[in-house]
């Protein structure tokens, strides 16, 4: 017996295992360097996948869905990726 797996739902576990190996890496390479500084320049580094990643991942998720449901729906999702990314940008 096969499992299928749909397009949209691999490609954003996809991206969440490469998410997750970066930030495996990251620290890492803090423990490597041994250095408050280095370890502040690899976070912040960070700073730029999460973001990134959230917004991949929502855009295959709703490329996913888009012929289920409502472009209001969608048009939410978006206001609501958009607040997050807004929030922890301040």
């Amino acid at each position: 017996m096969f499992i299928i797996l749909e397009k949209a739902v691999l490609g954003m576990a996809f991206l969440r295992l490469l998410s997750g190996s970066i930030e495996i890496f990251a620290a890492i390479l803090m423990l490597r360097f041994n250095s408050v500084e280095k370890a502040l320049m690899i976070n912040s580094s960070l700073a730029l996948v999460g973001p990134i990643i959230l917004i991949l991942t929502t855009t295959i998720g709703l490329v996913g869905i888009v012929g289920d449901i409502s472009v209001m729906k969608i048009v939410w999702i978006l206001l609501g990726v958009a607040f997050i990314l807004i929030g922890v940008k301040s």
